[in-house]
Order: structure tokens, then sequence, then C-alpha cells
């Protein structure tokens, strides 16, 4: 090949400037405790993955925070507490600082997720030493030993007092598999729930966000609403769709019915 061609192809695979956009550096968001206690939250500043919400803190999770705190009580002491697709792990910090025995605050096993949930836990200064939080990688309907692995001995039954679940409806087609992990892993007591906040933020799927509970109803639950708060503000402005039903979040508890506990 001549010289002439060579400087013809050359460049010629080079990637063009800016094709590769810098990374987002982490984010950091205070939580003020109804107590008045500050809580710094790290937030991831990119992940790929289509359902990753850890790079904000959602509204459901600050308001199910909020809730738990004022249900302290009943809801957290002496419990043991298992948190699906948690982000950053707001109510589990919230959990783990009011008293509960042992809490598991998981999300998909992506290293960075995983990372950042373990960041959150050792930056933490309100937690006990050790702290009574443990962070895993979990995808919803795989097997649960590595989840069980971290509740107490003394514990009987291998399964949690309450389960968290916050703005995780939006999955549509995960419902199936969600709703597996929470019958294997939902204590059998009468006492136990499972605590399930979100918002509609595309409001012309509410029908499909609220298609789990129908899920859940046929697999053993009694579904119970429990819960409603609209914020002062929309998170996405910009977004379509009815406003008031995306400034709005909803709660609704998960028990087993009698006689049908797995």
């Amino acid at each position: 090949m001549s010289d002439s061609s060579d400087e013809e192809t050359a460049g010629l695979f080079d990637e063009p400037e800016g094709f590769y956009q810098p990374e987002k550096e982490p984010t950091f968001v205070t939580h003020r405790m109804l107590n008045g206690d500050d809580l710094k939250l790290r937030l991831v500043g990119h992940n790929a993955l289509w359902l990753h919400k850890g790079h904000l803190l959602w509204n459901a999770g600050r308001t199910l925070a909020d809730y738990l705190e004022s249900h302290s009580s009943t809801l957290i002491e002496g419990g043991t507490i298992l948190e699906l697709g948690a982000g950053a792990g707001l109510p589990s910090l919230i959990c783990a600082i009011r008293g509960a025995k042992q809490v598991v605050v998981t999300d998909y096993p992506d290293a960075e997720l995983i990372e950042n949930l373990q960041y959150n836990i050792e930056h933490c200064p309100l937690l006990t030493t050790p702290p009574n939080v443990a962070a895993e990688g979990y995808l919803w309907g795989a097997p649960t030993s590595s989840l069980t692995s971290h509740l107490p001995r003394t514990e009987t039954g291998g399964r949690f007092d309450l389960l968290i679940l916050a703005d995780l409806l939006f999955n549509h087609s995960e419902h199936s598999k969600l709703l597996s992990t929470v019958q294997q892993m939902l204590s059998t007591t009468s006492e136990a729930r499972a605590l399930v906040f979100f918002t509609p933020y595309r409001p012309w799927l509410l029908e499909k966000d609220l298609a789990f509970f129908d899920l859940a109803t046929e697999g053993g639950f009694v579904v119970k609403k429990i819960f409603e708060k609209v914020m002062e503000k929309v998170m996405f402005e910009e977004d379509p769709g009815d406003e008031l039903l995306r400034r709005t979040v909803f709660g609704y508890s998960l028990r087993w019915s009698i006689g049908t506990s797995q």
C-alpha cells in the first residue's frame, strides 16, 4: 500500500473527539431525620443499568424512611429487615439507626451499586460498631442464602420480620420474581409485613404498577393501602402525564393471609 493510502486511512478508526463522555462523579445528598439528625448519602454518578435508581434519592425512599422512623417501635426495634432494590439505602440506614437487630440492604449485583451501599454504611456515624447492616448484591427470584447468611444465629426459619420495597413497581416484567423473593423471605409470623411504597412516575402505566398487588393477593398475601402523600414538587418537571399522580407517594402493606404462609 502506498504512503498516500496510509495517510488517507490514518485515524479512520480513531474515536471522534468527545465520543466517550466523561464519567459522572458521585454526588451527595442530605436527609434530615425526624429527630433532627442529618444523614449524608453518596449517590452513584452514572450506571448503564436502565433499572438503576441509585443516582437519585427518590420520593418513595425519603417518605418511607420517615414512615419507618415514626413507627420504629412497632416496625423496626429488635427486628430483622431486608430491603430490595435499595438504591442509596436510606430506609435501611434508618432501620439500622433506630434499633433493628439486623438489616440486609440489597440492590442489583453490580459492583458499583454495592460498593456505594457499602460506602454509605461505612460513612454513617450514627450506626453501631460493628454496624448492624450489611450490603449484598441480589437478583430478585434468585436463591437467598447470601441474604439469610446475615441473620443472627438465634433466628429460626431464615426469614425477615420486615421487607422494604421502595419505588420498584415500575419494573413490570420483574413483578413475579420480586414477589417470589417476598414469599421466600417474609417471616410467617402474624406481625411480619412487607412495605411497598411507590410513585407512578409514568401515570399512564399505573394499572401495570398496581398489577403487582393482584399477584400478591393471588400469592397468599393480604394487601392493604396504608399511606398516601402528595409531595410539594414533582421530581421530573418535564415528564409527561398527570402531575398530581407524579407527585404522590402511595404506601401498601403485605401480610400473609391466615393459613397461606409458605
